[in-house]
C-alpha cells in the first residue's frame, strides 16, 4: 500500500442544482479551452504568425470548437471505442451528455475543419495548422483534469507514494471484489447500498476508509497525461513558434509527432478501455497514424515552403 494513497473523492459537478444535474467540471473544461484557445489565436494573429485575421478568430474558434473538438471528438469515440452500440444507433453521436469522448477523433476533426476553413477564405492551410496546434494542448490539459476530477480513464494498478485509488474502478473490479465492498458499506451506512452510492459518498471519512481496504492504488494517469500532452506539449510549441523561424506546417508536424509520442507513453501507465490491437492499447495503435500524419505536414513543409505574414517583411 502506497505511503499517500487517496481514495479520489471529488465531485464531477462544479455547482449541482439536483440529483444528477447542475454545471461539471468537464463542461466547464471545454469552455476554459475555448477562451484559452481564443486569446492564444489572438494574440498569435496579432503578431503576424496566423494568415487569419484577428477579427476572425472569434469565429474560426468557435467553428473549431463545435465542428472540430465536439463533432469530431464525439464521432471518434463512437468509432473507435464504441463501434457496436454506433453501428446499432447512430444518432448516439449526438447524445453528448451519455459522454465519451476520443482526444484522436477531436484531433483529427480539427484537421478536417481547419482544411475547409482555409479553402473557403482562400488562406494557406498550413499556417492555420500551425496557428491551433498551438492553442491545442491548453485544451488537452484542461479536459484531461476534468477527467481526474470525473475519477474516469484512470491508470495501472502502482506502488507510487502518489497512487489514487478511485471508487468508479467497482464497475470494472470482480463483482466478488465489488459486493464485498458493498457489505462491508451498507454495514456502516445502509443507504450504501450501490455503487453509484459508493462513488457519490466517497468523501465521507467512514465510507472513504471502508473503500481503502477493497480498492487499487492506481496511477493518477490522468495527471501524467495533462503534464505530458498538455502542459510540455504547449511550452514546445510556443517556443518554437514564437523564437524559430520556422515555413508553415513544421508546427504541425511537430504536434502530431510529439502528441502521438507522449500519448505512446501516457499509454503504458493508463488502464487500457479497449481491447488490444496488434499487442498495442487503442490510444497507441491511433497514435501509429498520428505519426504518419505529422511526417506527411513535415514533409510539405519542406517540399513547398510559406512563411506567416511576420516572416514574409
Amino acid at each position: 500500500m502506497p505511503l499517500l494513497a487517496y481514495v479520489h473523492d471529488l465531485s464531477p459537478f462544479a455547482l449541482r442544482f439536483g440529483e444528477g444535474f447542475g454545471i461539471r467540471w468537464y463542461g466547464l473544461a471545454y469552455v476554459a479551452a475555448f477562451l484559452a484557445g481564443y486569446g492564444i489565436c489572438l494574440h498569435l494573429a496579432r503578431r503576424g504568425f496566423s494568415d487569419i485575421a484577428p477579427g476572425a478568430i472569434a469565429d474560426f474558434i468557435t467553428g473549431t470548437a463545435l465542428f472540430g473538438v465536439v463533432l469530431g471528438g464525439r464521432l471518434g469515440y463512437m468509432l473507435f471505442y464504441d463501434l457496436e452500440n454506433f453501428a446499432r444507433d447512430p444518432l448516439l453521436v449526438f447524445k453528448l451528455w451519455d459522454g465519451g469522448m476520443s482526444s484522436h477523433g477531436g484531433i483529427l476533426g480539427i484537421v478536417i475543419f481547419t482544411f475547409i476553413y482555409a479553402r473557403r477564405k482562400k488562406i494557406p492551410w498550413l499556417n492555420v495548422g500551425d496557428t491551433v496546434v498551438v492553442a491545442a494542448p491548453v485544451g488537452i490539459f484542461l479536459g484531461r483534469c476534468a477527467n481526474f476530477i470525473n475519477g474516469e480513464l484512470y491508470g495501472r494498478p502502482a506502488s507510487v507514494p502518489w497512487a489514487v485509488q478511485f471508487p468508479a474502478e467497482l464497475h470494472e473490479i470482480d463483482p466478488a471484489r465489488a459486493q464485498a465492498a458493498l457489505d462491508s458499506a451498507a454495514a456502516a451506512n445502509p443507504a450504501w447500498n450501490s455503487i453509484p452510492a459508493l462513488i457519490a459518498n466517497a468523501s465521507d471519512p467512514r465510507l472513504s476508509e471502508i473503500l481503502a481496504q477493497h480498492l487499487t492504488p492506481r496511477h493518477p494517469s490522468q495527471i501524467y497525461a495533462a503534464l505530458l500532452e498538455g502542459a510540455a506539449l504547449f511550452a514546445i510549441l510556443w517556443i518554437l513558434r514564437t523564437r524559430f523561424r520556422l515555413p508553415d506546417g513544421i508546427l504541425t508536424g511537430v504536434f502530431f509527432i510529439t502528441y502521438a509520442l507522449l500519448r505512446i507513453i501516457g499509454e503504458f501507465f493508463r488502464e487500457p478501455d479497449a481491447p488490444p490491437t496488434l499487442a498495442l492499447t487503442r490510444g497507441q495503435f491511433l497514435s501509429l497514424f498520428l505519426l504518419l500524419i505529422g511526417a506527411a505536414f513535415l514533409a510539405a513543409a519542406k517540399l513547398r515552403p510559406t512563411w506567416a505574414p511576420c516572416f514574409r517583411r
